[in-house]
């Protein structure tokens, strides 16, 4: 089915250029400070938490301790005869609820299928096997403690350590709908016969997301087929369609409502917690609140995976790839997982080369399901890639900047689609200008300050664009001259209503203070998931289809004889608060429209168009990340002094947001070279570290000064040029770290993160003897 849309999509013509694109006196691309900073920094802006309704009950859950098995007996007495307790549900009592839907289905919100305490079987150990529901939160917790699990766990030995079973790995069925193995020309063959080679093993640690906002639920049911849920989710619309298919209830009757979310980053999508609350306020027919502890985050929902990968690279003295290979293996969870880690994304991508292959395979562990990650799968490939090319570079004795520019290829090289717009060497010519790139030394381990090395490193930041289907919006003028835009779209902190109104004002031909976006509720138009970076251009689509209708709707309303009459659709434009012919011509402002046919308001619905150009044209964002680092010899450890970042994402539409989303993936990505790793017991399978107190994100201190900087290039198969910019960012960071510590200390680092118990056994073995 994908390969007819792809053969169709060629078939058929460009999209047209944007009018708007041509414009200079536009609200888009001029920094806006974000509509939703005066609520939230006066506290004003409504979170899951603050949401109180009538009778509202806490729950609290009781989790597995073992990874496998089943549960032989709970014991719930003495939780059910503590004081202000109302429910105790197990999977004795539970609600009938089916597995919910796929998130890559486009029609649900998870990332398992796994049944929800439908019966008495454990598939990780924090898998959630009671509920208890008390009149507070401390009540419902003191309960909760009181309940015993016994289990049998008499079965197979449980699969747990994704170090030491690697050999049951088996070849992922797909890759996020793409081919899981591709090979061009024999690798092998132009490996041996190559002058220069780097072939080595990477390996990446278990990442959490660890939003400021735990996950957070609150559940009503109003009769037996109508339920309301405000939650903590970055898919409203796909989080109605899971819980209508799981209670099997119509979606028109489920409401969801998340007006602002504290930090998601791809793990706020649907879990257990989320349909154990709507269960339990079923039974006890009263609204709950479901508040996931910090280390619930860590043990009932999922990260992101670990990694062991392979790249190999073979170069001839002319300085070209003949060989690029990239494979490896990603762990999934062992519950219909459907979420596989595309690590080899960047390998299909950024470089030329004479043979090529990837392959993906994954290994199923009892543990929670795999789940999206800030730049799932780019991001970790994106250090074994950036890491061997760096490598490369200095075998052959040349700068990595320099070696990139000979392998830049002139099509996608995995799919042979040309690319709708690519600056990727652009970017590193920006960023080495700026950097003072010709200041670095190339000789490794060859400037020092006291005890610290200092280094240079570079590395090359891509991410695929994307706009999922099916987002929809609608339009409303009214005769005062103001619009109201909703759609059922997310803020995360990201600041869509403010990109939005923008875009939409210039749209509209009005000013920016007279639109109103509303969005974060299910009963609005059909929104899509905040996820993979696609949100923006899917509603921008989305308003330009309603736009188009909204002009059709307004010519119905044209007096007679007045400068409009006869008018077409391709005649006219919105501009100057109003309706007029193209080219300056007369026309008439809303109010005229409106008041002349006795209407207060119109409102018009557009639904996207279907994404054909990720079909016809390979579709990328790219970037290049410079840095300074200081190692210590004495310590081992590492220190981030400088940090520069120019990407290219087309048409940046607000500087202000974009400049934040930018150093905040930068940031997370120091976390993932540095500090974060997931601790997990080889035999029990049990999360040890699932807390901020040693989880260790990055804090103020592991933080440089940050600069950014972007091309703005407009891709002109793009909605409005734009590219999603929330997670290219991260991206290339921990390349670049790992290859300025082997310019600063002589040492190259190929496990993240990378601690002082990695440094400084590496240091001691490239240390100089004794004269």
């Amino acid at each position: 089915m994908q390969r007819a849309f792809e053969m169709a999509a060629r078939l058929l013509p460009d999209r047209r250029p944007d009018p708007l694109l041509s414009r200079t006196d536009l609200v888009q691309g001029k920094a806006m400070a974000r509509r939703d900073g005066p609520l939230k920094v006066s506290g004003r802006a409504p979170f899951t938490q603050d949401v109180v309704v009538p009778g509202l009950t806490h729950a609290a859950l009781v989790c597995a301790t073992r990874p496998a098995g089943r549960i032989a007996e709970i014991e719930v007495a003495e939780a059910e005869a503590a004081p202000g307790v109302l429910l105790v549900m197990t999977h004795h009592n539970a609600p009938p609820m089916k597995a919910p839907r796929l998130l890559i289905t486009l029609k649900g919100a998870s990332f398992t299928r796994a049944p929800v305490m439908q019966d008495d079987q454990i598939r990780w150990n924090g898998e959630p096997v009671a509920v208890v529901v008390a009149e507070t939160a401390e009540q419902a917790r003191h309960a909760a403690d009181l309940i015993r699990v016994h289990y049998d766990t008499s079965g197979p030995t449980p699969i747990v350590d994704f170090t030491t079973e690697q050999g049951r790995a088996r070849r992922a069925a797909n890759v996020q709908g793409e081919r899981t193995r591709i090979a061009k020309g024999d690798v092998d063959r132009a490996r041996q016969s190559s002058d220069h080679i780097v072939d080595h093993g990477y390996r990446t640690a278990m990442h959490y997301n660890a939003a400021i906002e735990p996950h957070i639920t609150v559940a009503r049911w109003d009769d037996a087929e109508h339920l309301t849920v405000w939650d903590a989710t970055q898919a409203i619309t796909h989080t109605q369609m899971t819980l209508a298919d799981v209670f099997a209830v119509p979606v028109e009757n489920v409401r969801v409502i998340a007006k602002f979310v504290g930090g998601a980053f791809g793990s706020k999508m649907v879990w257990s917690h989320q349909l154990l609350c709507a269960g339990a306020a079923k039974l006890l027919g009263r609204p709950v609140r479901a508040t996931l502890t910090r280390e619930e985050v860590f043990r009932v929902t999922g990260g992101r995976t670990p990694s062991s990968q392979r790249v190999t690279l073979a170069a001839n003295a002319s300085g070209g790839l003949a060989a690029l290979s990239h494979e490896g293996t990603t762990a999934i969870g062992a519950q219909d997982n459907g979420f596989a880690e595309q690590f080899t994304f960047p390998a299909r991508n950024l470089y030329a080369s004479d043979t090529f292959l990837v392959d993906q395979h994954v290994l199923e562990l009892q543990m929670p399901a795999n789940a999206s990650m800030r730049a799932p799968g780019d991001s970790i490939g994106s250090f074994a890639l950036e890491c061997a090319i760096d490598e490369m570079a200095e075998r052959l004795g040349v700068d990595p900047i320099v070696f990139r520019t000979r392998i830049e290829p002139d099509r996608n090289p995995a799919t042979g689609r040309p690319f709708s717009a690519r600056h990727l060497l652009e970017t590193f010519a920006r960023g080495a200008d700026t950097f003072g790139w010709d200041q670095r030394n190339p000789v490794p381990r060859s400037t020092r300050r006291g005890e610290w090395w200092v280094g240079h490193g570079v590395a090359g930041a891509n991410y695929p664009y994307i706009r999922m289907p099916n987002g929809k919006a609608t339009i409303t003028v009214c005769a005062d001259g103001r619009a109201i835009i909703r759609t059922a779209a997310h803020e995360m902190g990201m600041g869509t209503a403010t990109v939005q109104a923008q875009h939409a004002a210039d749209r509209l031909g009005l000013p920016v203070e007279a639109v109103t976006f509303e969005y974060g509720d299910s009963s609005l138009p059909a929104g899509i998931p905040a996820g993979g970076s696609a949100q923006t251009a899917a509603i921008i689509a989305s308003v330009t289809a309603a736009a188009k209708q909204l002009v059709e709707i307004l010519l119905k309303l044209v007096p007679r004889g007045g400068a409009l009459t006869g008018a077409r659709p391709r005649d006219v434009e919105l501009r100057d608060g109003g309706l007029y012919r193209r080219d300056g011509g007369s026309g008439l402002p809303y109010s005229t429209l409106l008041g002349g046919a006795g209407r207060d308001e119109v409102t018009a619905e557009g639904t996207e168009s279907l994404p054909l150009e990720m079909m016809k044209y390979s579709m990328q964002s790219f970037g290049a990340q410079f840095c300074q680092v200081r190692v210590s010899d004495v310590t081992g450890e590492i220190r981030v002094d400088r940090w520069l970042g120019v990407f290219d994402t087309g048409r940046v539409l607000n500087p202000t947001t974009a400049a934040s989303q930018f150093r905040g993936g930068i940031i997370m990505g120091l976390g993932q070279a540095l500090t974060e790793e997931v601790a997990v017991d080889s035999r029990t399978g049990r999360i040890m570290n699932p807390s901020l107190a040693h989880y260790h994100v990055p804090v103020h201190a592991d933080v440089p000064h940050i600069d950014v900087d972007w091309l703005g290039h407009p891709d002109p198969m793009a909605p409005m040029g734009g590219h999603g910019v929330g997670e290219i960012g991260i991206t290339g960071v921990a390349a670049a770290v790992a290859n300025a510590v082997h310019n600063a200390a002589g040492i190259r680092l190929r496990n993240l993160p990378m601690t002082p118990a990695l440094v400084l056994p590496a240091l001691l073995e490239t240390a100089p003897g004794p004269a």
